[in-house]
């Protein structure tokens, strides 16, 4: 394996590892209540995030890379009655960055240059993994905003061990 490829994978492996570090300690401070709590009908739950980056993992990853069936009901994971104990969507969570770093550890030089076809547009595998960890980080962020605004002042940040501003 080239040094190039060593060091993209690991680059991506690094970024997904801190997307679920962060946004485990982010959910670890919240109730069971509090991630299935959405700011009106129209916004998403954090549990609906975690639901959400599931299937985006078992389509793109699973199905799309691994060649399994897609069962993915996309409008499903945004639904009013998805609801998720603190402690089931910490495992969704752990469950979906495993397979995602051990699917791209797992991976050849060839590998990342397969192609296949997302929204009808043809892509790499390595643009699929970088599309997956850019959306997966914008989810972050919503999972940060949502957990600051419910705890508030009692919110610890993630990214560093002092009160964020």
């Amino acid at each position: 394996m080239s040094t190039l490829v060593q060091v993209v994978k690991g680059n991506l492996i690094k970024k997904s590892a801190e997307i679920r570090r962060r946004m485990l300690q982010a959910i670890d401070q919240l109730n069971d209540d509090q991630i299935n709590w959405r700011y009106n009908s129209e916004c998403n739950s954090i549990a609906n995030l975690v639901v959400h980056i599931r299937g985006n993992i078992h389509q793109r990853i699973e199905a799309g890379m691994l060649g399994k069936p897609d069962k993915r009901d996309r409008e499903a994971e945004f639904d009013l009655g998805v609801w998720l104990t603190l402690q089931e969507a910490k495992q969704l969570i752990e469950e979906s960055f495993n397979l995602l770093e051990n699917t791209i550890h797992n991976l050849s030089d060839d590998d990342l240059l397969n192609q296949q076809t997302v929204r009808g547009k043809v892509v790499t595998v390595y643009d699929v993994l970088n599309q997956c960890i850019a959306h997966f980080s914008e989810h972050l962020g919503q999972v940060l905003y949502v957990a600051k605004m419910l705890l508030a002042d009692k919110y610890v940040c993630t990214s560093i061990p002092k009160k964020c501003l």
